[in-house]
């Protein structure tokens, strides 16, 4: 259930930029909200299992920021390489290791300072590979979108983190859904472009693909431990790249592939040392 959850995930980027070709991102983000709220106003089960929370502050926190997450990420795909793009968000354990220990009391031990350089590393190699002479070590806007997309994933699976405490999966994917819909309205509606019916197929496209990776994740995790289903979310970059290399001409340079072995290898070791500190480990995949 991982493999083809992480999968779908990878094919739904992949999507994304299929459909950026005549649409913004920021329209594509905000329809995949709107068509992933349709079970839960549709399904009276899904809508009570919704509607009973605990802490909305929480809720708010993964909705609000895993939203603007989501709407940066499809910004960097319509203008980056999807392999690119989904290899910067998916940094995002990175961030949320870093942040669980500014803000939730977990510890922080040294041991993931070299994980995060080798990480890193990775991050400079792929995005050098792609760089034009103007951008200050390969990073231009657009990378740099991608990047802040994993960082703003990081404050929303903290919150994940914690309100996996108190709050269902549906009240969580609830929240993701309706406040992510909310964070996304006001730039699809200002960059909004008719679509044609193929767009439109696109479009349906990347929303239910979306909605079966993250209910597939989410039953996984009643069996799976959390840091198992971080490491094998990866497996999303490699789908993208591989989708983008065969279906769009993406290059896959030996710096390139190198690049991107070392910031997997990276963000998977940084997962496994910061979970021994907490004992739910890691609750979600990026934002996506």
């Amino acid at each position: 259930m991982l493999v083809f959850s992480s999968t779908l995930f990878g094919i739904m980027a992949f999507f994304a930029k299929l459909a950026s070709a005549h649409l913004p991102g920021s329209q594509i983000a905000m329809i995949r909200f709107a068509v992933c709220l349709l079970p839960i106003l549709l399904v009276p089960k899904f809508r009570r299992a919704t509607l009973t929370f605990t802490r909305i502050d929480l809720l708010f926190y993964r909705g609000f920021f895993g939203g603007l997450a989501v709407l940066l990420y499809f910004m960097a795909i319509e203008r980056i390489p999807v392999g690119l793009a989904t290899l910067l968000n998916y940094t995002a354990p990175i961030f949320s290791g870093l942040f669980a220990a500014a803000f939730i009391g977990e510890r922080l031990r040294l041991r993931v300072v070299i994980p995060l350089a080798i990480a890193f590393t990775g991050v400079i190699l792929v995005v050098r590979a792609h760089a034009t002479p103007d951008h200050a070590i390969g990073f231009g806007p657009w990378e740099s979108l991608g990047l802040l997309s994993a960082v703003l994933s990081g404050v929303a699976i903290t919150a994940i983190r914690v309100a996996r405490r108190t709050e269902s999966s549906w009240s969580i994917f609830g929240s993701f859904s309706l406040f992510g819909l909310l964070a996304t309205l006001p730039f699809g509606i200002y960059q909004w472009k008719t679509p044609t019916p193929g767009d439109w197929i696109l479009l349906v496209t990347v929303a239910v693909v979306s909605i079966g990776a993250q209910l597939l994740m989410t039953s996984a995790l009643r069996w799976v431990e959390a840091v198992t289903a971080g490491v094998m979310a990866q497996l999303a970059v490699v789908v993208s790249m591989i989708c983008g290399a065969i279906w769009l001409n993406e290059h896959m340079t030996p710096r390139l592939l190198f690049g991107s072995a070392l910031t997997i290898v990276g963000v998977v070791l940084v997962i496994v040392v910061t979970s021994r500190n907490a004992p739910t480990g890691f609750d979600e995949a990026p934002e996506q």
